[in-house]
């Protein structure tokens, strides 16, 4: 990779050993390493608040949402979405737009398709997942949205995932 430096991006070999990457310095200040979604409900939901991270690192992002104050509902599943959408505004956020999904895949393998919420406790859920469906400097200020129901994986466009009750935009960290 040419002249650069060495650092550690918690890349694991099969033997679950940590190596070290090579990364110019060029890439090191174009790389995002985190972002973070400051989520908060609408009218449905107004206690609902919480984070949803993202750290890039070199075989995908690991997303972690940490939420409170979901509201009751049937299965206790909420969908849980990126959305193209640059903000958070509109009627029930409505300029949060569609699944983010550069693209063109069918639901539910857009890139910003995640698995679901599970409410616990009070309405209490957390969730962490690894995936490749992007890097963390594509979703810089694009939205995260919450759903009042769950995913049915299926329905076009969008899973048939219920009103948006929470959203929050992703910045970088």
């Amino acid at each position: 990779m040419g002249a650069g430096f060495r650092t550690r991006l918690l890349s694991r070999n099969s033997s679950l050993e940590y190596t070290d990457i090579e990364v110019t310095k060029m890439e090191k200040n174009n790389y995002v390493r985190n972002a973070k979604a400051c989520v908060k409900g609408n009218n449905q939901a107004p206690a609902l608040k919480g984070n949803v991270t993202f750290t890039q690192k070199p075989d995908g992002v690991i997303v972690t949402a940490q939420i409170q104050g979901l509201p009751q509902s049937e299965t206790g599943f909420y969908a849980l979405h990126i959305h193209e959408g640059e903000n958070c505004g509109g009627m029930d956020f409505a300029e949060t737009g569609g699944h983010y999904n550069p693209k063109g895949m069918p639901h539910p393998k857009h890139a910003g398709d995640l698995p679901p919420l599970l409410s616990y406790h009070g309405g209490m859920a957390f969730m962490q997942v690894m995936t490749s469906r992007f890097r963390v400097e594509e979703i810089i200020g694009r939205t995260v949205v919450i759903h009042s129901g769950t995913d049915d994986f299926q329905s076009q466009p969008a899973g048939n995932a219920g009103t948006k009750i929470a959203c929050g935009l992703i910045r970088k960290v």
